[in-house]
């Protein structure tokens, strides 16, 4: 059977009738199949929608005219958090089939509630009371007549849930879940893949992609099918390409044996006449220097269609070559259907970090509009041979900043502006695609500038799409790893010092503070958690980090890394040698064959996701910093772009500074398009043709996630997943609707 939105209609034995009878009853079957179909509207059936990740919903109760009155419905509050802990921020775009809302909480749980009245069904925990947690964007439904089911990931385990029940379906699996650390090419006991976003169904196939880490060593990033039944992997496709397949040769010989990354992270897309799945991936590693990796490295950064029954390769079309800047495809592909001189061509639009939007026909991968492949600049880094040209499309337009100069630096304060620029003249900087280096480049877009995770959503009855924008420049700074450097003669802190700055410090920072896209403080953790605890997350992985077991491998590491977190600066060494560049190359389990040369220079981003600022840090670029977009992918022309989110203590004018974000929209038949994700935690309607902001709501906590939308008993709901605040770190899910 297929993804299904309703139940199979049931086959009934009859008694004799006449043809009067038989009149009526055929009429009444029509009938009663045509209301099928409209019920189908009703629910919101799959992650982004549909199949083909529209974020479009065909309902129109809710529209211009009245969206003004829209209210709060309900709310549902999960309060799965512990006592104590920091607020939390739920990804999850609820699915609703027949009333029933499935979604999953911040910290990972599975719920099923009523989808008129948020009132708690059922709920499912696949971490058995443990702490678990990580960034789950949604669930998958599968139905064959009464075998109803929930496919979900929790950590680095597939289950099978029973719809109505909330209990694992014991032949699936082992007892109801797969463990997909197996079928990789690392020790599945040290490894850790954890998808962030739901699998897609094909007949009884579900195909999933993996979030893995983005060091040396990290696995390679298959995209897999299982059998929806019995949990049995059926396909693999290999997006680091092994010898005989398609691409191998755009890496060293050996590449495939150590070489990670290129995974699909963002979700994935169907057409199911065509058998073809589509999907994007990220960037191979490590991000930022590829020594290792000469060559274009398909199929990192690349769209790619394969067959949904066997994962073979039809097509595929790379966007970055040899990527150094972490320019993922963020988002799954939308489907859509463009007409050019009177003919209308399936194809898929592609968003990406770098603001450039990829069109694409559906069966062959080619551009509908014309794209050039230009010189760009040249690393300067020892080892590294960035690739000469990159692809630019000519149209659409970029829907992000590609492109800086000194009028460009924000104006805060004169003191603020000399400081900004001191920094701006002192780095790399020669445009877009300019490598990083030891010196220090500024990148721009950054690692999370155009749009991100969220994607974007498509009106087929207009031909436009929509999409949010980010304007964020980074700083990169590479640091050389000498190959077998020891670090024996070290402190335990400062081992540990050492561990933080080649793993945790891309991240959390060179001062442990965090950032403002969810990755936490590590300031003051003493008075927050246990020893025990911390190393439980650093070794399991939480949220968007993966798990760390296979660089926290013995008792010294365990002590080194928890001495400089928990800040206790002894001068007391380890008791055996160690070597950062060996931890580096057994990250994640990679067995010793399958290593890179040991010899190879390595070097570490130290700055890696760190904003341009001022010394208040605050953006160093003026506004706007966020905007959303309406594209006519017929002319490949924008209809109109407007500033979306605002920080009114760093206005420079009457507009909307605009707020950087990743939560996509969703576009409705009622001409409006919904959308979160700013962390001025507002909920915003716009007018869909226009623009125009007609409605807006103050939210509890910071919505991260994209809006759905679905029908119950006559009533039309607009449902978004909200962040915790500090009364409820748990978050909640809020449903709206007009009222009575």
């Amino acid at each position: 059977m297929k993804i299904a939105s309703l139940p199979e209609v049931r086959q009934h034995k009859y008694p004799a009738i006449n043809g009067l009878m038989l009149c009526l009853l055929l009429l009444a079957i029509n009938s009663g199949c045509k209301q099928k179909k409209q019920d189908t509207y009703s629910n919101w059936g799959v992650y982004k929608a549909d199949p083909g990740s529209s974020s479009y919903s065909p309902l129109d109760q809710i529209n211009k005219e009245n969206v003004s009155k829209l209210a709060l419905a309900w709310v549902f509050e999960p309060m799965d958090t512990i006592a104590g802990g920091r607020p939390r921020n739920s990804e999850s775009n609820p699915i609703v089939i027949e009333e029933v809302l499935y979604t999953t909480s911040a910290r990972g749980r599975l719920f099923a509630v009523h989808a008129g009245t948020g009132r708690l069904k059922w709920s499912f925990d696949p971490f058995d009371g443990e702490r678990g947690g990580g960034i789950k964007r949604g669930v998958t439904y599968w139905e064959d007549g009464a075998d109803k089911r929930i496919l979900f990931t929790g950590g680095d385990k597939l289950f099978a849930i029973d719809a109505g029940t909330g209990l694992p379906i014991p032949s699936f699996g082992n007892e109801g879940k797969v463990d997909l650390n197996q079928g990789m090419r690392g020790d599945p006991d040290k490894i850790s893949v954890i998808p962030t976003s739901p699998g897609i169904v094909f007949e009884d196939l579900l195909i999933l992609g993996t979030e893995v880490s983005e060091l040396y060593g990290a696995e390679p990033g298959h995209v897999r099918a299982y059998d929806v039944r019995t949990g049995k992997l059926v396909w693999t496709f290999h997006t680091i390409p092994q010898p005989g397949e398609v691409g191998h040769d755009t890496w060293p010989p050996e590449a495939w044996k150590y070489a990670g990354g290129a995974n699909n992270w963002g979700g994935l897309s169907l057409d199911a006449s065509r058998e073809m799945v589509f999907f994007a991936t990220g960037s191979p590693t490590y991000d930022y220097y590829g020594a290792d990796r000469k060559g274009m490295n398909l199929f990192g950064n690349s769209v790619v269609a394969v067959n949904a029954r066997t994962g073979a390769y039809i097509w595929h079309f790379q966007t970055v070559h040899h990527d150094l800047w972490d320019y993922d495809l963020p988002a799954p592909p939308n489907l859509v259907t463009v007409e050019q001189n009177g003919r209308k061509i399936d194809a898929i639009a592609q968003t990406s970090k770098v603001g450039f939007l990829y069109v694409l026909d559906r069966e062959t991968g080619e551009s509908l509009f014309p794209i050039e492949e230009r010189p760009v600049p040249a690393s300067d880094v020892p080892g590294e041979e960035a690739w000469p040209t990159q692809p630019f499309p000519l149209k659409p337009a970029p829907y992000a900043r590609q492109y800086l100069d000194e009028s460009d630096i924000a104006d805060y304060s004169p003191s603020s502006r000399d400081s900004l620029l001191q920094v701006f003249r002192s780095l790399r900087y020669e445009g877009l695609f300019t490598p990083p280096s030891v010196k220090g480049t500024l990148q721009f877009p950054g690692s999370r500038g155009g749009s991100s995770w969220g994607g974007a959503a498509f009106d087929a009855q207009t031909g436009l799409l929509y999409v949010r924008s980010n304007d964020s420049p980074e700083i990169m700074r590479l640091k050389k790893v000498e190959p077998e450097s020891n670090i024996t003669d070290q402190s335990v802190y400062e081992q540990g010092e050492s561990i933080y700055t080649s793993y945790c410090l891309s991240c959390h920072g060179r001062d442990r503070n965090g950032d403002e896209q969810g990755n936490p403080s590590l300031v003051a953790l003493k008075g927050r958690m246990s020893r025990e605890d911390v190393l439980t997350k650093i070794k399991q992985g939480a949220g968007k980090m993966p798990g760390f077991s296979s660089v926290i491998s013995d008792k010294a590491k365990e002590e080194a890394i928890l001495a400089y977190l928990f800040e206790n600066q002894t001068k007391e060494r380890p008791g055996r040698e160690t070597s950062l560049l060996k931890e580096i190359n057994n990250n994640q389990g990679a067995s010793p064959e399958n290593q890179a040369i040991d010899s190879l220079p390595r070097y570490l981003n130290l700055t890696a996701y760190g904003y341009f600022r001022d010394p208040e840090g605050r953006p160093g670029i003026k506004p706007p910093w966020g905007m959303l977009h309406a594209i006519d992918l017929n002319t490949g022309d924008f209809a109109w772009s407007v500033r979306l989110g605002n920080n009114p203590e760093l206005q420079f004018d009457e507009q909307e500074t605009g707020e950087a974000g990743s939560a996509g929209p969703t576009v409705t038949a009622g001409g409006l398009v919904f959308i979160a994700g700013t962390r001025d935690n507002k909920f915003r309607a716009f007018d869909k043709d226009t623009g125009e902001k007609l409605w807006e709501i103050d939210l509890p906590g910071f919505a991260n996630a994209n809006p759905s939308s679905y029908e119950v008993n006559g009533r039309q709901y607009i449902v978004l997943s909200v962040g915790g605040n500090s009364g409820n770190t748990a978050g909640s899910v809020m449903a709206f609707s007009l009222p009575d």
